[in-house]
């Protein structure tokens, strides 16, 4: 009786386990992109999260399979809940502008308030949609849920008309599981569209001469969105320069000369409605240099100047591989502290090292030698030198390209 009782309860477990398996994308979503328009908003001492639209693109180009996993745990996280049953059919991880901005002086006096857009398969049915924004001790500081109904009529309707032009550099072997990358054009005027497309075809080419984006190459679907700006160039405080451009970009971000950023997100993902995009890259038509990535969001690069190739390398590790800064500032104010271990791959505290390149360690091809994240002491990297450490590496460390290659999978296999 035990044995049959036991054989019995395997079989259920069989079948529980094979029907949990084949509800996959089909079931939950359509093949349609639900684009969340949220502002995030405060100062230091409080932050709130407010629904500011939605939106509806055709197709979804995205992952479909391993949808309520997370490789990564970012500083937010948005997961979609199917109404009925409450069970999590979607998740995705980001860091974002206004988080980083929270570290500033600025906002220890100052209340204000940042775009966020973030792209969910459609759903089926009605869903609910939690927002969590986590602070550097991994604890949440903002929370909001909101329901959709997938009938609402005042779901907008973008991508399906007036599409920004743009061209396909690179086809993936598989376009129905590949990842999509979208260069976006930023202070090049109409006449300047060659010249964007020969500076996309040169990041391209610098992308994937670095492993592992090189053996992993046919995985990625590649295009070139060519949005014009009236103005060349892109906008410089420091120096009383304004620029009317498509994204209306600039240096002194946070007051920090070469941070290039913009805060027209909602502007941006106007731009790329309708067109095959995920992964966001703007190149910035200026010869000054700088750049900016944040994960899962967007990186820019300056492209008129000899680091052109290596930044745009170093800044797509932030917003596609969410690889930390290796380098230090002997920072005043600290991202990452002993109590914590660093979200990012590439960075630990010792404090929950297992799991990164502790296999690189036993194997005596990589170490932890101390200083990254912006600081000297208590944060440790695998190698003496890296593309996320500094432009004079030309390859990305046997630590980084191991969490590359587990991301790529991630999202491909």
């Amino acid at each position: 009786m035990k044995r049959l009782s036991k054989l019995i309860f395997t079989a259920l477990l069989l079948s529980a386990c094979t029907a949990t398996k084949a509800q996959g994308f089909d079931d939950y979503f359509t093949d349609n992109t639900l684009r969340l328009d949220y502002i995030f908003a405060g100062d230091t001492s409080h932050q709130a999260i407010y629904v500011d639209e939605l939106n509806v693109i055709p197709r979804w180009y995205g992952r479909r399979d391993r949808l309520a996993e997370l490789p990564l745990k970012g500083n937010g996280v948005i997961t979609v809940r199917d109404r009925k049953s409450q069970r999590t059919i979607y998740r995705h991880s980001f860091s974002t502008l206004f988080q980083e901005w929270l570290a500033t002086k600025e906002a220890k006096q100052t209340q204000k308030s940042f775009q966020n857009v973030f792209l969910v398969p459609y759903p089926r049915h009605d869903a609910d949609i939690t927002v969590e924004l986590h602070d550097y001790h991994g604890n949440i500081t903002a929370t909001m849920t909101h329901s959709v109904c997938p009938e609402d009529i005042l779901i907008r309707h973008l991508g399906e008309q007036d599409i920004t032009p743009y061209i396909t550099l690179q086809t993936a072997a598989d376009t129905s599981k590949c990842i999509h990358i979208s260069y976006v054009a930023e202070g090049y005027k109409k006449e300047e569209m060659d010249a964007f497309i020969s500076d996309a075809k040169s990041a391209t080419d610098a992308l994937f001469a670095h492993e592992p984006f090189k053996a992993m190459r046919n995985r990625f679907h590649v295009t070139a969105v060519m949005s014009p700006s009236k103005d060349s160039g892109a906008s410089e405080p420091g120096k009383n320069i304004w620029k009317n451009t498509a994204l209306h970009s600039h240096f002194n971000t946070f007051y920090s000369d070469r941070y290039l950023t913009t805060l027209n997100i909602k502007a941006l993902h106007n731009i790329l409605a309708g067109t095959p995009y995920e992964h966001i890259i703007i190149l910035v038509n200026t010869e000054k240099y700088g750049g900016g990535g944040i994960y899962n969001s967007y990186n820019l690069s300056y492209t008129k100047g000899s680091h052109f190739k290596p930044v745009v390398v170093h800044e797509f590790g932030h917003s596609f591989g969410g690889l930390g800064d290796e380098y230090d500032y002997g920072n005043d104010d600290p991202m990452y502290f002993p109590d914590m271990e660093p979200w990012e791959p590439n960075l630990t505290t010792k404090h929950g090292f297992k799991g990164k390149w502790e296999n690189l360690v036993k194997e005596k091809k990589a170490g932890l030698i101390e200083g990254g994240g912006y600081q000297p002491k208590g944060v440790f990297r695998g190698f003496e030198n890296c593309r996320m450490r500094t432009n004079d590496v030309p390859d990305f460390c046997l630590v980084c390209q191991q969490a590359l290659t587990r991301l790529i999978k991630f999202y491909t296999e």
